[in-house]
């Protein structure tokens, strides 16, 4: 009860939008309540749902609608996307069969320089993606994006940014950019 209302936990909110979102809506909503990082430049996030609990609340549910479909999504579901476009990305990159790519990959300089956290990281390949949304379009964040992207490429990655005009070009188009900087840092499909 929330002011005398009746309303249902985060839990449960997942699993009845199971019944009308799209898998990808779906798992964006998952990794929106699972969310939980502690960076250096920011306050802590703290999930609203942890991951394990999620989990454990959809495997203890039978016979719903929406189950099967909430059973995959959370299976999908990763920590620390801070955005459904990330989520989408993240998927889109996975399902075209290229390497994992974890979110807020750590990418560690030497001693006393700050820790570069990319969207996606692919610590193997050492090939990582932003996408730039609307949030980047500030002066602040310009000149933080610039100095993330410098030490970025100091450390020996491939950063691949991506823009919403890159996702309106297709699925492809994406996939092909960031399959370019893998196969430059010695990745063979």
């Amino acid at each position: 009860m929330i002011d005398g209302v009746p309303v249902t936990t985060p839990a449960r909110t997942f699993l009845d939008l199971a019944e009308i979102l799209e898998l990808d809506d779906l798992v964006a909503a998952a990794d929106y309540l699972v969310c939980e990082h502690d960076r250096e430049f920011e306050e802590p996030k703290l999930a609203i749902v942890k991951d394990t609990e999620l989990v454990a609340y959809i495997e203890s549910k039978r016979f719903l609608r929406g189950l099967a479909k909430a059973q995959e999504a959370v299976n999908l579901m990763r920590v620390g996307a801070d955005s459904p476009r990330e989520t989408r990305l993240r998927l889109l990159l996975q399902r075209a069969g290229l390497p994992e790519f974890k979110t807020n990959q750590k990418i560690l300089g030497g001693p006393g320089d700050p820790i570069v956290y990319p969207d996606l990281g692919c610590e193997e390949f050492k090939v990582c993606s932003e996408y730039e949304g609307e949030v980047h379009l500030t002066p602040e964040k310009q000149l933080y994006d610039r100095n993330r992207d410098t030490r970025t490429a100091a450390r020996g990655w491939q950063q691949v940014k991506v823009f919403n005009k890159d996702i309106l070009r297709g699925d492809a188009w994406v996939v092909e950019m960031v399959r370019q900087a893998l196969a430059r840092h010695g990745w063979t499909p």
